[in-house]
């Protein structure tokens, strides 16, 4: 769960004592002293936000924050719904007219899913930031590969990229990454709020992907597991918006931290332990 979101009480220089100050500080106890307070009072400044105690200090939920979460989770909604409308196409009779639209429309549809997984990988909130980056990173590969994939090989057969990926198994090697990156996704979900459809994802999304690609899985096997993959991305990204702000935001004292540099990292955590 991480964060890009930044705390200005951890960077404004800290205030300074005035003559009348009853008590004579090192320069270091009061620039801790002043950088406590400082998160207090961002914490408590609008009494109408609640205030959430973080491991390295209080902390609230922002306007910033709102619209991250709600852009991340809008991210996840676009790519269900793209992934829904493209995969309905198997199951579809080929003669009618919904499934002629989706069919021209599947490199889109494609696109429209790749980019609002693209979003919520960027905005995703992850404390391990390697983590987080190793998504981004299978996210980015895989876009390459769907692109060079289109343009070299699914156009001049002329064919789209979901049309040449399932008619040639191998090209899932390029495609591949964009729905490990997912797979990294959903887990994660999974993992930090038990959500049952995310974890069943983990496991459906790659053994779809890897039955495909080997050869060892039946039509008929592939398309349940198929609709299953619909469903459960459908549920997945709806529940969403069920769930509180805070909850994708995690502990945000976390990442204000960690924005830190070295020297004053251990600075707070110094002033932690002794008020501990």
């Amino acid at each position: 769960m991480a964060s890009r979101v930044l705390s200005t009480c951890l960077i404004t220089p800290p205030t300074r004592f005035t003559h009348a100050s009853p008590v004579k500080l090192s320069n270091k106890a009061s620039w801790l002293r002043s950088k406590n307070r400082r998160i207090k009072c961002e914490a408590v400044g609008d009494s109408s936000q609640p205030v959430y105690n973080g491991v390295y200090g209080p902390w609230t939920v922002e306007s910033s924050d709102v619209r991250e979460v709600v852009l991340y989770r809008s991210g996840l909604v676009t790519a269900a719904s793209s992934f829904v409308f493209a995969a309905s196409y198997a199951f579809l009779p080929s003669d009618s007219l919904l499934s002629e639209i989706i069919k021209q429309n599947l490199d889109l549809l494609y696109t429209l899913g790749a980019g609002g997984l693209g979003v919520s990988l960027f905005l995703i909130h992850i404390y391990v930031t390697e983590i987080k980056r190793t998504l981004q990173a299978f996210w980015a590969l895989g876009v390459i590969g769907s692109l060079a994939t289109c343009t070299n090989l699914a156009q001049p057969a002329g064919e789209n990229l979901i049309q040449y990926v399932v008619n040639n198994p191998t090209a899932v090697w390029f495609v591949g990454p964009l729905f490990a990156a997912l797979t990294g996704l959903v887990f994660k979900e999974g993992l930090c709020y038990g959500k049952l459809e995310a974890g069943i994802l983990t496991f459906i999304i790659p053994t779809v992907l890897l039955g495909h690609l080997t050869g060892l899985m039946d039509d008929g096997v592939k398309l349940t597991l198929l609709a299953s993959w619909m469903t459960l991305f459908a549920i997945f990204a709806g529940r969403k918006f069920t769930q509180p702000i805070k909850d994708d935001i995690g502990d945000k004292s976390v990442f204000m931290f960690k924005s830190l540099p070295d020297d004053e990292k251990k600075a707070l955590i110094e002033s932690l332990e002794q008020q501990n």
